[in-house]
């Protein structure tokens, strides 16, 4: 029974110093959030930009290694949902919300949908766009 303990005992000794993740969580705050992102994302080209002024504004981003997408969300209650991640074309888009409780809903992109910009204003407006 001793040398089961003692094995676990140097088991953990030896696994302590290998991490999965050295992140100082103390250390973690708002300009250097970007910074640790941005020593995950490796070999993309993928360029998010996303600005929301308001309160209980959301913004679901599934993406792929090849988009580049810029979002505005100016009011409350605003949600986008963007999803291209099941494809592997080039996307730059550019969408913006102004006003109150407003839901953009993309899904998929194709040569249509190259250099796309939405522009919403006004109150409670919903967008569903489909590109397959």
């Amino acid at each position: 029974m001793d040398y089961l303990k003692w094995g676990i005992f140097i088991l953990l000794m030896v696994t302590k110093p290998l991490y999965a993740q050295e992140i100082d969580w103390d250390k973690i705050n708002s300009n250097t959030i970007f910074n640790m992102m941005g020593r995950q994302i490796t070999d993309q080209d993928t360029y998010s930009n996303v600005i929301q002024m308001g309160d209980y504004n959301t913004a679901d981003l599934s993406l792929n290694a090849k988009t580049n997408i810029n979002v505005k969300q100016l009011g409350d209650y605003n949600a986008l949902y963007f999803n291209n991640s099941f494809t592997d074309k080039e996307t730059k888009s550019n969408i913006t919300a102004q006003g109150n409780n407003n839901i953009i809903d993309i899904t998929g992109s194709n040569s249509i949908s190259e250099g796309l910009q939405i522009n919403v204003k006004g109150d409670n407006k919903t967008v569903f766009m489909r590109n397959y």
